[in-house]
């Protein structure tokens, strides 16, 4: 029976706000998933890379949840993965602190994930969360092409690891088209939602809190970068009179702040005056704007989930998104939202267009909505992956 797990994230800290620099939905994922296991007498200690100087040591989220911070440098990637896995396995055995299982989130960490399973003698699991081949296919213009180190250690380490976690059956097809996964290391567990946060409630309150004023309002939520087409969001919503769009998130990647000018330009000459950027905001605060907006649209090249598009149908707010990846299975289409094919901001606008102008669907939508995203929980994600971590350890 496990009791005590290890997750590593090199990438980013669960404890960092979401849409600010590297932060998003995995962040989102490791909180909420570290919270629901340590609700259960599951010990989970958080690796991750400290982000800025004066960092605590470690922090005590929650009763049986702890951030440790681990000093990791490196010019070279595979120096910093070195470094990081060489401050877990110190960190442990100083402890005295050996989990039962470690499972890595993204690909660095899978990487050291693999290097410590060694140390450790203890089995790996791995969730990925974005894939590089993936991502590389569906490539924005202008948008940095994945390194070759990315493949090649994601290969690796879906051919050493014990289980690979997907998101989604779409997920699951992509890890066996694109990287020869074993089917029988696949666990399918979506991730959840937190439906004491993320409810209905009152738009006009919401309006008032956020300083919105009354009329059509579209939101988008995540972080600026090419890839989650924050473009094709402003000119559907420029074809459309009268509309309003607000973009809550920050700059993130290599050319973050590149596209967050370029779309703020955009806006101004596609949308003049009807474009609302908003910095990012705590994540239980994000339900606000949920809840302000008559749709929220997810126009991402790739997602392998789409958390922002479960949590905004938690709130009863109709979905418009892409058909690539897990927003197909996250979104029910003509039932909770709109799934569009390509990346036409004119698709888009016609999507947008059925909500806004008809009240009576999006008033089905919406029900939909709130009836769809019932089936993701962060209860029915631990259960699957208590399940999966004592088959390994076994």
């Amino acid at each position: 029976m496990i009791r005590r797990v290890a997750f590593l994230s090199i990438h980013s800290s669960p404890l960092a706000t979401p849409g600010v620099g590297d932060a998003g939905g995995m962040n989102v994922y490791i909180d909420a998933l570290a919270r629901t296991l340590a609700g259960r007498d599951i010990r989970v200690d958080v690796f991750t890379r400290r982000g800025e100087d004066g960092a605590p040591d470690e922090t005590e989220v929650a009763p049986g949840y702890c951030v440790i911070q681990i000093d990791a440098d490196g010019r070279e990637r595979a120096d910093l993965v070195g470094s990081f896995a060489e401050g877990v396995a110190k960190w442990i055995a100083e402890q005295d602190a050996t989990p039962d299982l470690l499972h890595s989130h993204y690909w660095l960490s899978g990487w050291a994930g693999a290097v410590l399973q060694d140390v450790l003698s203890i089995p790996l699991a791995i969730s990925f969360h974005t894939l590089g081949r993936v991502k590389e296919a569906t490539r924005a213009p202008g948008e940095p092409r994945e390194s070759l180190v990315r493949l090649a250690a994601e290969t690796e380490v879906v051919a050493r690891a014990g289980c690979v976690v997907a998101s989604t059956p779409a997920e699951a097809a992509d890890l066996i088209e694109h990287y020869q996964a074993n089917p029988e290391r696949i666990c399918v567990s979506p991730p959840g939602v937190d439906h004491s946060v993320f409810r209905p409630g009152n738009k006009e309150r919401a309006r008032a809190r956020l300083g919105l004023e009354p009329g059509p309002l579209v939101a988008f939520v995540g972080r600026i970068q090419p890839l989650k087409g924050v473009d094709v969001a402003i000119e559907a919503v420029g074809s459309l009179e009268g509309v309003r769009l607000l973009v809550v998130g920050g700059p993130s990647g290599p050319v973050g702040e590149s596209e967050f000018t370029r779309l703020e330009a955009l806006a101004a000459l596609r949308a003049p005056g009807r474009v609302t950027f908003l910095p990012p905001r705590p994540h239980a605060d994000i339900a606000c704007v949920y809840r302000a907006a008559d749709a929220v649209i997810v126009p991402s090249r790739s997602e392998s989930f789409g958390l922002v598009a479960v949590e905004a149908q938690a709130c009863g707010t109709p979905v418009v998104a892409s058909r690539v990846g897990g927003l197909a299975y996250s979104v029910d289409d003509d039932r909770s939202g709109y799934l569009v094919a390509g990346h036409s901001p004119a698709d888009y606008a016609r999507a947008l267009r059925r909500i806004l102008d008809d009240p009576a669907n999006a008033e089905r939508l919406s029900a939909g909505a709130v009836d769809h995203a019932a089936a993701f929980s962060w209860d029915a994600t631990a259960d699957r992956l208590i399940e999966l971590y004592n088959g390994l350890v076994v």
